[in-house]
């Protein structure tokens, strides 16, 4: 009998995600924000796991306010888009990822956490977008190529992770929006073995969610 439930359980699980998924790829950006719900939010974000993007699904609020706040996203997002042709940027749940890579502008040299003048470049110009939309958490990822011993590639990354706060920071972006975590090589998202794959390898990635008085606001508003 708990076999028999357990196989059904199963089945309803995979019918909710498939289903939940396909309304997601035909619903619009702010619709995406309304339609995924807390408990949704959370299953996916565990599925996903310990990512930018699995945090921002797991973060979202649904309903209504979630409505509200991924309409104030899409708008944050296109300014970033804007404000950097060439990152990465992304809607995910009632969130947004951006992704520093080697065609943003913001990349790193081997072995290097340094940022570069045209790296600075496009962190004024992103910084500008965070000063416009105040009320965001803001949390950065630094990651590695895989060359270099595990321990080394985790300090680099976060090395990495901590020259963008600080360099925002530096133009006005408040300190407390900001949370820092490093992978080091463990979560590639190229292959490390050509050196191309390493180049977009050495990155960092921003998930922008909505902090406490933007949920509260779009509460209030949908109230």
């Amino acid at each position: 009998m708990k076999i028999i439930v357990k196989r059904i359980l199963a089945l309803i699980m995979v019918l909710t995600l498939t289903v939940g998924c396909q309304a997601i790829k035909n619903s619009n950006k702010t619709q995406r924000g309304a339609g995924i719900g807390a408990a949704a939010g959370a299953l996916a974000g565990g599925l996903i796991g310990g990512n930018i993007g699995g945090a921002l699904i797991g973060a979202a609020i649904g309903g209504a306010a979630g409505g509200v706040i991924g309409h104030t996203m899409d708008k944050q997002a296109n300014k970033i888009e804007q404000a950097i042709p060439g990152a990465e940027v992304k809607r995910v749940g009632e969130g947004i990822q951006v992704v520093f890579d080697d065609k943003s502008g913001v990349n790193f040299d081997f072995d290097s956490a340094n940022l570069t003048g045209p790296a600075k470049k496009n962190l004024d110009a992103i910084a500008d977008v965070f000063l416009e939309f105040p009320d965001t958490n803001l949390m950065v990822e630094g990651h590695t190529d895989s060359v270099g011993n595990d321990g080394y590639n985790m300090s680099l990354s976060k090395k990495r992770a901590n020259a963008v706060v600080n360099y925002l920071k530096s133009e006005g972006v408040a300190g407390n929006r900001f949370s820092v975590t490093s992978f080091g090589e463990t979560r590639p998202r190229f292959d490390n073995a050509t050196k191309e794959g390493q180049a977009k390898n050495r990155r960092v990635e921003i998930g922008i969610s909505a902090n406490k008085e933007m949920i509260e606001d779009a509460k209030a508003q949908t109230n």
